[in-house]
């Protein structure tokens, strides 16, 4: 039964885990960044040793090469000079000396060799990883921006369903308006139709006649001879005894 809680604990505290990971992807990837960092200075002090070790066969190497040719030198001048016993011993500590050096420069070789693999897989193991990390960055801005652009249309979407279905108050409105400029309208015609044309008719004719009157009283005593209307539209100049009279 305890076994049972502690899977039902497990499974609970592991969703919850799950779901702020989803909430906070930013947080995950610091983490993995960090994870990434710290297995790379592991590796690199692997690799430091290694290389260390490089160097150590390449110093070993260059006594081993110098001793040689110090070995090589004393043995020839004993040689030489008739001393075969001190020349036999140099030759022999020559012998074994060239032996080991040749192992050393095997080792040598495969260790170089080792040391630029590993580099190399260390690399493109960063690489790889390094690329991963920008491409989660960069879903997750392009996650975080499609989130923010589906909100945005919900609540546009939220907005016009709002605005044309909240009770029809704009619809009611547009029939308000409506109404009130058509009853406008119906007022300013009955009015237009209620005023009473032959008072204007006759106070026009009164006008005019009044006008005609003074405009003869303005000839007569500017000495002007006034045409008659039919005259004026005929276009026809007056004759001599139509100016005298």
């Amino acid at each position: 039964m305890f076994k049972r809680i502690g899977n039902l604990i497990r499974g609970f505290f592991g969703l919850f885990v799950s779901d702020l990971e989803r909430r906070n992807p930013e947080a995950l990837l610091d983490v993995e960044k960090e994870n990434l960092r710290k297995q790379i200075s592991e590796y690199n002090k692997g690799l430091a040793a290694h290389a260390g070790l490089c160097e150590r066969l390449i110093s070993q190497v260059e006594r081993e090469t110098k001793e040689i040719r110090e070995l090589t030198a004393k043995a020839g001048a004993h040689l030489k000079a008739g001393n075969r016993k001190l020349a036999g011993e140099y030759a022999l500590r020559l012998q074994k000396l060239k032996e080991d050096h040749a192992g050393n420069v095997d080792q040598l070789e495969d260790a170089e060799k080792t040391y630029e693999e590993l580099k190399r897989a260390r690399d493109i193991a960063v690489t790889a990883a390094r690329e991963k990390i920008e491409s989660l960055k960069r879903g997750i801005d392009e996650t975080r921006i499609a989130k923010a652009t589906a909100e945005l249309n919900e609540m546009a979407a939220g907005m016009i369903n709002e605005i044309g279905g909240a009770g029809d108050t704009l619809n009611r409105l547009e029939e308000i308006v409506r109404e009130e400029r058509e009853e406008a309208k119906g007022r300013a015609r009955v009015a237009k139709d209620s005023i009473d044309t032959s008072d204007l008719t006759m106070m026009e004719a009164e006008r005019s006649a009044l006008e005609e009157l003074a405009l003869a009283d303005f000839a007569a005593e500017s000495g002007i001879v006034l045409e008659s209307e039919s005259e004026a539209g005929d276009g026809t100049p007056a004759t001599e005894d139509e100016k005298t009279m």
